[in-house]
């Protein structure tokens, strides 16, 4: 993906906090910080999702199921499924879960504790991780062109850029 497509896609559907969304279609999540950015592709069909992902558990809540990592994971998985997607064929890979707050630590490390909970709800299901850009300070935004195939680009707070 070049420089200029990962930073305007004017194409691109925008992944808000606690959002998700599925199909073919260039998605982007923009200004992750503790927040993870869960992204799954089918390999056998190039299409996907993502989800931004604010909090590791939802504990029952409904209100927005892109939200919680428990929650998310479940939704996506619902959802690619109805779009004739296999868990077999899914892939997973996480952007975000950054320490922002150089202060806090323990349970309020948000970001820490965002990256275990999708790790952790990930195996259960069976779904591989192929790639991911997690922790560090910087928040990060991510683009994803499921019909380009599984690169995700990555531009963090910092100005660097990679792709996984």
């Amino acid at each position: 993906m070049d420089e200029e497509s990962n930073r305007y896609n004017p194409k691109a559907i925008v992944i808000g906090i606690g959002d998700y969304h599925t199909g073919a279609e260039p998605m982007t999540s923009i200004g992750l910080g503790s927040c993870i950015g869960l992204i799954f592709h089918d390999t056998k069909l190039g299409i996907g999702g993502m989800a931004h992902i604010m909090l590791p558990e939802s504990g029952g809540k409904r209100d927005r199921l892109g939200k919680y990592a428990d929650t998310a994971i479940e939704i996506l998985l619902q959802e690619l499924s109805k779009k004739g997607c296999s868990p077999k064929t899914l892939q997973a890979k996480l952007v975000g879960g950054a320490q922002m707050f150089a202060n806090f630590s323990g349970n309020l490390s948000i970001g820490e504790r965002n990256i275990e909970a999708v790790r952790a709800g990930l195996k259960v299901k069976g779904i591989s991780i192929k790639g991911e850009d997690v922790g560090g300070t910087k928040g990060r935004t991510v683009l994803y062109c499921p019909a380009q195939g599984f690169t995700i680009s990555i531009r963090r707070a910092d100005g660097t850029r990679s792709e996984i």
